[in-house]
């Protein structure tokens, strides 16, 4: 999510973050130009390989904490990025039937996929909104389509704040803290400063990439109060839900940090 219009012209000499991190997971949604870039990144950093897939099991295991123990059905995913199973909706359908999930990118390849992210329960609803996320309102304006703000919705936004300069996420996550209902929920995963060699190489080649510290990171949540266990590696958020073998652990301890924060009732 770049500030890239909508109709954006399907460039695949080019890599694209989307794309890549498709690479890292292990996808087959990717081209020529993203498995360089890719490879080439991973000869710079070989743990974001496990690092993304760390992040993509914290985004099931959230999904289910929130559909499962906090009771939410209406979920808002900010950069889905391309679809990898489990995504978002069947992560919370499996758990409540009746979930509502939209999905919003800007991303050509993404809207390509869209019909995969739209595959809901019968019970339930899913949307996807080709929008920027730095267009907060319209994004809301367009999921009210199928979720109900009047209620509490859950946001994620994984991997994406980084791809953002400063001060344009603490900017949209001000508007959009203050439109959410209290009992609302907001989910952030972010890279840390120890991903300086990638993030210089991302920005020598896409003119992307942001790194914010921990505080930095735990500012973007305001006054919504973090879950337990706060602020933490991705691999170390509620790891007794989906137990892995072999989990990194420490090969990427310091990479990456994410949390789940609600907006206070009282």
């Amino acid at each position: 999510m770049t500030g890239t219009p909508p109709s954006a012209q399907l460039r695949t000499d080019q890599p694209h973050p989307a794309r890549v991190y498709d690479f890292y997971l292990g996808g087959k949604d990717h081209f020529g130009a993203d498995r360089e870039f890719g490879q080439r990144i991973l000869s710079i950093c070989p743990q974001l390989r496990p690092l993304a897939r760390a992040n993509r099991r914290f985004l099931a295991r959230s999904a289910g904490v929130l559909a499962r123990d906090h009771g939410i059905r209406q979920f808002l995913d900010l950069g889905t990025g391309l679809p990898t199973s489990p995504n978002l909706h069947e992560v919370a359908q499996s758990v409540a039937p009746d979930s509502r999930v939209v999905y919003v990118d800007n991303d050509p390849i993404v809207l390509t996929h869209a019909r995969a992210l739209l595959t809901s329960r019968p019970e339930g609803a899913t949307d996807y909104i080709d929008s920027d996320v730095i267009d907060i309102d319209r994004i809301m304006r367009q999921a009210a389509r199928t979720l109900d703000f009047d209620r509490p919705v859950a946001v994620s936004a994984l991997a994406l704040f980084h791809f953002l300069p400063d001060p344009r996420p603490a900017d949209l996550l001000a508007r959009l803290r203050s439109r959410l209902v209290p009992g609302s929920f907001l989910t952030i995963s972010h890279v840390l400063p120890a991903l300086q060699d990638v993030a210089a190489a991302y920005q020598a080649k896409m003119g992307l990439g942001t790194l914010r510290d921990r505080d930095e990171i735990t500012a973007l949540f305001g006054d919504f109060e973090l879950l337990e266990p706060g602020l933490v590696d991705p691999y170390l958020w509620r790891p007794e839900l989906d137990p892995v073998e072999q989990e990194p652990g420490d090969e990427i301890a310091n990479l990456g940090a994410c949390a789940v924060a609600r907006k206070p009732t009282d």
